[in-house]
Formats: structure tokens, C-alpha cells, sequence
């Protein structure tokens, strides 16, 4: 099963299955882009936008707790390198 959780979902997960769960943190190249490319979705309000954007510095704070990081510059680069990663879990 593949989650998209915070990592207060993945602390919740890894209480219960530590043994089945590897966990991928997602992150964006700066600060600056993630900002980008949530104004450049435009499905949230400047207000959410902006809201986010105060709890993100927090939320990126726990990539040390995950077993695998990914800097997110390139979706298909992104998703080649999860699924390298589900590859090579599942070979274990």
C-alpha cells in the first residue's frame, strides 16, 4: 500500500508495522518553489497558501525520521526514484 500521510500519520504507521513500512519523504528543491508551485496550482485561497507555506519549514523538520528522501525537482524523476526504491524494499 502506498499512504500520502504528514509525518505525524507516518509516527501512527510506524508504531503499528515498523517492520512493513518504508517511509519516502517528499520534499521540494527550496523553500521558494514549494511557495511556486502551490500559487502555480491555484486550487488553494493566498490565505491557505500562506498558511501552509508558515507550517512547511516545520513539517520539512522530520525528513531525518524517514528512511528514504526525495527532493522533488522533476515529477517523473520523483516517481522513477519511489519506485526504485519500492524495487529495491521489495528484493530485501
Amino acid at each position: 500500500m502506498l499512504f500520502d500521510i504528514d509525518w505525524q500519520g507516518t509516527q501512527q504507521l510506524a508504531q503499528s508495522a515498523r517492520q512493513d513500512l518504508v517511509s519516502v519523504f517528499i520534499l521540494p528543491p527550496t523553500i521558494a518553489a514549494l511557495e511556486q508551485r502551490l500559487k502555480t496550482r491555484a486550487q488553494d485561497s493566498a490565505e491557505v497558501v500562506a498558511r501552509r507555506m508558515a507550517k512547511a519549514a516545520d513539517e520539512m523538520s522530520h525528513w531525518a525520521e524517514y528512511d528514504y528522501i526525495v527532493v522533488n525537482h522533476n515529477i517523473e524523476e520523483s516517481v522513477t526514484q519511489v519506485r526504485a526504491i519500492l524495487t529495491a524494499e521489495r528484493l530485501k
